[in-house]
């Protein structure tokens, strides 16, 4: 459907290629042709396409090596950040400065065009629906700050002539995500059954990972005057947390239910267990679970063509799927990446109690 001859390009520079967003993004790219430079903090692991790209493993705050990973290259597709477990500091260097170093080394090298994925995270906690491209920003918390900024950074340099799309993407899942997800994919998978903050009847808007990669391939190959804009991305078809988690639940097949609580003692206990370094959620997420959170896709369907294959359960389902098929490759693994399993922490008492 996406397939286009006669690429434009010698070699995309993909940041964050180690990543959940950048391997499903690497192999879309293969898919169709495209030579692929990964830069990334972590070693590229993959098997399946390691023989098919180049990798440069380093920090996208290191002028020096981010100026040899651009060489050759023609469009950078930007998707590296410090996840919100990761310090502070780290966090914003990363999503400010490194935004901006890799900016300023694309410019030096003559790259035209430059794909930043920013998150709606930026909306932060807002009070209305569905949230626009031009409503007001304000992150929650470090990620959502550098989130911010990084955009900031952005429209800085298209004011000097490149081309920078932003994609704000709702919160995505699909093959190899992991992180805050599989935990409650364990307990659906142990039978269990979710606990949700507040009743659960607040919509909230996912997004597969492979209606993202359309998106960035859309806003990597459409002519500049159309592209060079922000966007939305997420799904076009989801209902309330309480009816898309109990669709995944009732895949699992082992009758578990979803159960709310009030959200305000629970967002206070959560607040408690955040500052004793006990809670397995950040901020953004505990703070806006039980409240809606969608935004209009409205913008990327008429300008840039998007058209959402996914609805959230149909991606909560897929993803699940994938963590049960590769559950002997990271049973015991835990981290702060969207690639591991993130410690279960308190909520491995709760489970205890479904």
């Amino acid at each position: 459907m996406f397939i286009q001859a006669n690429l434009p390009w010698r070699k995309v520079l993909v940041t964050g290629g180690s990543g959940f967003n950048g391997i499903n993004l690497i192999r879309f790219l293969l898919e169709r042709g495209v030579a692929v430079r990964s830069l990334d903090l972590d070693e590229f692991t993959y098997d399946d396409c390691r023989d098919s790209i180049e990798s440069v493993v380093g920090d996208i705050r290191d002028p020096e090596l981010v100026a040899q990973a651009m060489q050759d290259v023609d469009l950078v597709i930007h998707t590296a950040m410090a996840l919100p477990l990761y310090p502070a500091d780290d966090i914003m260097t990363t999503g400010i400065d490194g935004t901006r170093n890799l900016l300023e080394q694309a410019q030096a090298a003559g790259i035209k065009r430059f794909v930043h994925i920013s998150s709606t995270a930026v909306y932060g906690i807002p009070d209305h629906h569905p949230l626009l491209e031009d409503d007001k920003l304000d992150g929650v918390g470090p990620y959502g700050v550098a989130k911010v900024e990084a955009e900031v950074v952005c429209e800085e340099f298209r004011a000097k002539g490149m081309i920078v799309p932003i994609i704000r993407p709702k919160s995505f899942i699909g093959p190899e995500r992991l992180g805050v997800f599989a935990l409650l994919y364990d307990w659906a998978r142990d039978g269990r059954g979710f606990p949700m903050i507040g009743s659960g009847n607040n919509r909230y808007q996912l997004l597969d990972i492979a209606d993202l990669c359309q998106a960035i391939w859309l806003c990597s190959t459409m002519e500049d005057e159309i592209v060079n804009d922000t966007f939305n991305i997420g799904a076009g078809d989801y209902t309330t947390m309480k009816e898309d988690w109990q669709a995944l639940l009732d895949y699992a097949g082992h009758g578990g239910q979803v159960r709310g609580f009030p959200a305000s003692p629970v967002i206070w206990a959560l607040r408690l267990l955040d500052k004793l370094g006990l809670s397995p959620l950040y901020k953004w997420v505990y703070e806006t679970a039980a409240t809606d959170s969608f935004v209009s896709i409205d913008k990327a369907c008429r300008v840039l063509g998007y058209k959402p294959e996914y609805s959230n359960k149909d991606a909560l389902i897929r993803n699940y799927e994938w963590y049960l098929a590769h559950l002997d490759e990271f049973e015991n693994a835990s981290g702060v990446s969207h690639r591991v399993p993130w410690k279960q922490g308190a909520l491995g008492v709760v489970k205890k109690f479904f």
